[in-house]
């Protein structure tokens, strides 16, 4: 930038000396030609007029002495325009010169005169001619031609000149204008320099001011917005940190669109909300291009057209969607045409999860425990009626209201495990203990169910499975539940598959598989739920409370454990559970 200002000043000074210089050359050159062309003339008129007062014969008798003293070519022409004598070229090849202009103003004027270019000599001729006369009675006419190398030798010889002075006048000339442009620009230089590093964040003083011109004066503005500059941006970095603390503190997400339709700012909550579910760069992308969203869209559109605030509901994702409570609302205090428009997601999925599960829990926990006691109470009201008569009937009821009444039981007692876990005041006795010798001390209780439904049980335990810390008896819970399950949903002649290894993590690893009726993926998401169940009616038939995979899962919690489902319909479930390995003895 510097080095291109100073190459301007520089050509801007050498192009005004060059044109000076040349434009003086070429007026004098100019006038140079201009009286020696006058002079030539003169001493061709000379010659001419006295020639011409000689007779054609006497002419044309003395033409190469008038061509010699002259130093010219001398041409004598008749009346009619025919060449009777030349003292150059020969008469045959010359053509009529009648009507040659200077010959035709001779005529009328009395003299004639003209310049022409010679093809031949390759330069300017000047001819001058005047009537040869007898009396009144014009006989001819003589004419003096004389070549212009004078002249152009002059002119050659000035232009020299000229480009001499110019070589030697540009050297110093140079040197004096680049001094002068050099201290024009110094103060520029400076104050190029200095900006440029203010404007690339450095911290600097102000200007020195060195003079009292304009130079001096740009150099006290620019102090002047500097100083005012800082401050803006000061205050400016200021309220933007104040914003953006504000909201990356913010647990909802928020986003700002431009007056084009377009996403300028997203806060880290946003993005956090967003990256779960698998969106991603979206800056600089309208609403409907980053979210693919119809329900935020209608509500924005619904926004623009009302100017008032919108608050909706929207669910973002399918296979577990997450439910956003979303106000839009216009970003106050900016200049028109500078519109903004923020929108402040609110995530209400895990709410929504526990007003679900709240509601799913009284309705469950209500009709778990209304169904065995309304059987319970109708029987009883069956018997009092004279049912308990009739031995038989009474002995069936009995056994009726007995299993009703043993089903209340296994649920209170399932409901206080729950809740002994989840306040933490059931007591774990942790022990070392053999994976493969707890599998073993459980299977048998299974055989007898196995056997009538021709199930098929397949056992594969690696060898030299590591101890885990575990309390036994609640081991034994976990891995009852999980088999009980396998085998009541699992058809009869199925199979089932018992594998327990370590993973390349170092979890010992037990894993249940079965060829049973499978579960949808939706409901895999739900299991562990209090009283959920995926086939409800099933399940109540085979004895289940709907409490099991919830126990097992906070029992799992409590050893830091971890449970994993994996289930197709039709095809079967499998059920891992990670045991961390005890690293530390038991004591």
């Amino acid at each position: 930038m510097k080095n291109h200002l100073l190459y301007r000043i520089l050509a801007c000074y050498v192009a005004l000396i060059l044109f000076t210089a040349i434009a003086m050359g070429l007026m004098y050159a100019r006038q140079i030609k201009t009286e020696l062309i006058d002079g030539i003339k003169n001493d061709l008129i000379a010659q001419a007029r006295i020639s011409a007062l000689l007779g054609t014969g006497d002419i044309e008798r003395k033409l190469s002495n008038l061509a010699d003293i002259s130093r010219s070519r001398v041409t004598l022409i008749d009346a009619s325009g025919r060449v009777k004598a030349d003292s150059e070229k020969d008469l045959a090849e010359m053509e009529s010169h009648l009507n040659r202009s200077e010959i035709q103003e001779a005529r009328i004027k009395g003299q004639g005169e003209a310049i022409r270019y010679s093809r031949t000599l390759g330069v300017d001729m000047l001819y001058i001619a005047f009537p040869v006369t007898e009396g009144s009675e014009v006989k001819g006419y003589i004419r003096f031609a004389r070549p212009l190398f004078e002249v152009r030798k002059s002119i050659d010889q000035q232009y020299t000149y000229i480009y001499k002075c110019l070589l030697i006048a540009i050297i110093p000339s140079l040197v004096i204008a680049f001094l002068l442009a050099r201290k024009f620009i110094s103060p520029i230089e400076k104050v190029i320099s200095y900006t440029h590093k203010v404007s690339g964040g450095e911290s600097l003083g102000t200007l020195l001011v060195e003079a009292n011109d304009d130079v001096g004066q740009l150099e006290k503005d620019i102090n002047r917005m500097v100083v005012e500059h800082r401050e803006r941006v000061r205050v400016a970095d200021q309220d933007r940190a104040q914003l953006e603390a504000a909201f990356a503190s913010m647990t909802e997400g928020v986003l700002v669109i431009n007056n084009q339709d377009r996403i300028e700012f997203l806060n880290r909550s946003l993005k956090h909300v967003l990256g779960n579910e698998g969106i991603a760069d979206i800056l600089d992308k309208t609403p409907l291009e980053a979210f693919r969203n119809v329900q935020l869209q209608d509500a924005l559109d619904l926004f623009r057209d009302s100017g008032a605030p919108v608050l909706r509901e929207i669910s973002l994702g399918q296979e577990a969607p997450i439910i956003l409570d979303v106000t839009i609302s216009a970003v106050q205090g900016l200049p028109e045409g500078k519109q903004k428009t923020m929108m402040v997601f609110h995530d209400v999925t895990r709410l929504k999860k526990l007003e679900k599960i709240r509601e799913d829990f009284v309705a469950n926990v209500t009709h778990e425990i209304k169904t065995p006691l309304t059987a319970i109470i109708g029987f009883i009201e069956t018997l009092e009626d004279g049912a308990i008569n009739e031995e038989a009937t009474a002995k069936r009821f009995l056994h009726i209201i007995s299993e009703n009444a043993h089903r209340l039981g296994r649920l209170v007692d399932d409901l206080l495990v729950l809740s002994s876990i989840e306040l933490g005041e059931m007591k774990l006795r942790i022990e070392n203990v053999s994976i493969a010798d707890a599998i073993d001390n459980v299977l048998p209780m299974f055989e007898t169910k196995a056997a009538d439904k021709s199930l098929a049980i397949d056992k594969k335990i690696s060898d030299k499975l590591p101890f885990i810390g575990a309390d036994r008896d609640k081991l034994a819970q976990i891995l009852v539940n999980i088999l009980d399950n396998a085998i009541k949903f699992t058809p009869s002649g199925g199979k089932i598959s018992i594998a327990a290894f370590q993973d390349e993590k170092g979890y010992v690893v037990v894993r249940v598989m079965d060829t049973g009726i499978g579960i949808p993926k939706m409901e895999i998401l739900r299991l562990g739920e209090r009283f959920y169940r995926v086939d409800k009616t099933r399940s109540r038939e085979l004895g289940g409370t709907g409490l099991g995979l919830s126990i097992v899962k906070h029992l799992m919690r409590a050893h830091n454990g971890s449970i994993d489902i994996e289930s197709q319909v039709g095809k079967g479930t499998t059920v891992s559970l990670s045991f961390p390995q005890n690293r530390a003895p038991i004591t």
